[in-house]
């Protein structure tokens, strides 16, 4: 919690002002019973009806100041908690922002989206609760305990025995839950995944019938979190009626003590009273310290969870200025890359080198898993090599700036993400400033021109979350005009095209062969006849640079691509064998 009070120092003066005019409430509450004492032992003895009108209007005045006071505190407390909630939040977004590819792998979606929301808002409420009550609380039980001592001294130490057994109680109660709250929040995590998991994936679920399987399994998840959230209620629930055990046996102490001094005479009968009214206050603040016990643990817990967050550094570093960019003829160049998912057993990519001229088109190509996309997410540095470099223009990659990485490169990922808004708005991520005709030429270029030209108010065309009003193929084809508004000087297509047909998919490779500006395009394909033109072909095999040159180059040199297209073309086989190479690939003997 003390790592997150940096976000409380904009409320510096609000976060004093909230518990100074609680502390001024509990002044006004502590002196209502002696003004009770003096009304029943003056006012009422004496049957002085004046005294007592006297004081019963200095007990309306106390409420209406102490009213005030408690409202203004409830205001303070109110805006210091959403204001630090907010800047909280903002922070871990921005944060997060930053974060590589490998950091967001590891901590998961899920758990980032239950800290920033659920996580956020504990303890934002543990916030406001503990400005207004926290010391409010305490203050009336001490202060209850100071003022007994001020009637009589003997019916006091009732109070002082009481209050440091229930302090035992209540902390004994804390220190046990707030590792349980830690535990059923994480448990949160759990059903947040697994609701996340099967609403996205519900197609998928019900294409194979596995309804019953994924409403057990979120039962089974949901229980487990149930059993949990009521093992730990149930310990907090203890903190009430154990309370109020101890409170009520002080109370029969105090009253029998305090009946003794009055036939003694040594108390008056409005004293008793006023103590009696005392150890009220003490049970009633009592009971608020027991849900706000509940309530800080809770926000303990999460605020360690966003702490845990923020803590969480990036392993990449961006240097603040790009350094002097040499301009020669190659584009990207590998050398002896090697690299390893965070936790991967073995490597996805191993000794991996090749050069790629300015304006190339390259294919790659390969078997599911062999490394496609992960060789190409290392182009804009969505992760660092572990060995090896990756060269752009030259220069390490590590060398660029983020903002200058992202003007070079165009990325259209595996999975098209749209975002909700219009056509123009989900376009314009590529280039803000872009005007209307380059943002149609774009599309134009990307196939996607009649899809748009056919939606009711075209550009401004209302998307829904990840574009689920449109085909696969269409946002497919969003996708790529996006990263063509940009204008960039390095094109990666990775698999992007997989639901376009045929035709589509070749217009779309002819008219990004015609884009000017020497753009140099990498295509990530499953299908040979969508890199069968490229000026290279990457051939990839577990990890490994199985092969790499041309269509023609490649039949001749590299068994796996020859695999790959006879898989695609098996009528190829035949014919390639009769001109004297069998299907291995070496030459028949003969």
């Amino acid at each position: 919690m003390k790592s997150l009070a940096v976000y409380l120092r904009r409320y510096r003066k609000e976060s004093v002002l909230a518990p100074l005019f609680k502390l001024l409430e509990v002044v006004f509450d502590l002196l209502v019973p002696i003004v009770v004492a003096q009304m029943i032992d003056v006012g009422v003895e004496n049957n002085d009806k004046p005294y007592i009108l006297g004081c019963f209007l200095i007990l309306l005045l106390m409420a209406a100041v102490g009213m005030g006071c408690s409202f203004t505190a409830q205001f303070f407390a109110a805006k210091a908690s959403v204001g630090f909630a907010a800047a909280l939040r903002q922070a871990m977004f921005d944060h997060v922002q930053t974060l590589s590819f490998t950091e967001l792998d590891t901590l998961g979606s899920d758990t980032l989206i239950t800290r920033l929301t659920d996580d956020v808002n504990q303890v934002q409420n543990g916030l406001n609760l503990g400005l207004r009550l926290l010391l409010r609380s305490p203050l009336i039980v001490f202060g209850a305990m100071l003022m007994a001592f001020t009637i009589n001294v003997r019916c006091a130490l009732v109070f002082a025995v009481a209050i440091p057994v229930l302090l035992a109680v209540t902390f004994t109660i804390m220190l046990v839950s707030i590792p349980l709250f830690k535990k059923a929040q994480a448990g949160l995590d759990r059903v947040t995944g697994l609701t996340r998991e099967n609403l996205t994936g519900v197609r998928v679920i019900r294409a194979f019938c596995r309804e019953a399987q994924s409403v057990s399994e979120f039962e089974v998840s949901n229980r487990t979190l149930t059993k949990l959230n009521e093992f730990v209620g149930r310990i907090s629930a203890l903190l009430n009626p154990l309370t109020y055990v101890l409170i009520n046996l002080a109370t029969v102490f105090l009253i029998s003590n305090a009946a003794v001094q009055v036939n003694l005479g040594g108390m008056q009968q409005g004293q008793v009273v006023a103590l009696y009214n005392y150890m009220l206050q003490i049970i009633v603040e009592l009971i608020k310290l027991a849900s706000l016990i509940i309530t800080l643990n809770k926000s303990m817990a999460c605020a360690e969870r966003v702490a845990g967050v923020l803590q969480v550094k990036t392993s990449m570093a961006y240097p603040a200025e790009s350094s002097d960019l040499a301009d020669g003829d190659d584009a990207v160049q590998f050398q002896n890359v090697t690299f390893a998912y965070k936790g991967a057993g073995a490597p996805s990519l191993r000794n991996i080198s090749f050069t790629v001229k300015k304006g190339q088109t390259v294919g790659i190509i390969g078997g599911t898993g062999s490394g496609k996309t992960t060789l190409v997410s290392l182009i804009p540095r969505f992760y660092d090599a572990d060995a090896g470099r990756v060269l752009i223009d030259g220069q390490d990659v590590k060398s660029y700036t983020r903002e200058a990485l992202c003007e070079k490169i165009g990325v259209v990922q595996q999975k098209s993400v749209l975002f909700k808004g219009s056509i123009r708005d989900n376009l314009k991520w590529g280039d803000e400033n872009a005007a209307d005709g380059a943002l149609w030429d774009a599309l134009e270029t990307a196939q996607a021109g009649d899809v748009v030209r056919d939606k009711p108010g075209q550009l401004d065309f209302k998307l829904e979350q990840g574009g689920k009003n449109l085909s696969g193929g269409q946002k497919q084809r969003l996708s790529i005009a996006r990263a063509l508004v940009k204008k960039p000087e390095i094109l990666i297509l990775d698999d992007s095209a997989s639901a376009l047909d045929f035709a589509t998919d070749a217009a779309l490779r002819k008219a990004i062969r015609g884009l000017g500006g020497g753009v140099t395009t990498f295509l990530v394909s499953q299908r040979i006849a969508g890199i069968r033109q490229a000026d290279q072909i990457l051939v990839l095999g577990n990890g490994s640079l199985a092969g790499c040159g041309t269509h023609e180059a490649l039949m001749e040199s590299c068994a796996i691509y020859r695999e790959i297209y006879f898989s695609q073309f098996p009528e190829a086989r035949a014919a390639y064998a009769q001109v004297g190479e069998t299907p291995e690939g070496g030459k028949a003997n003969g």
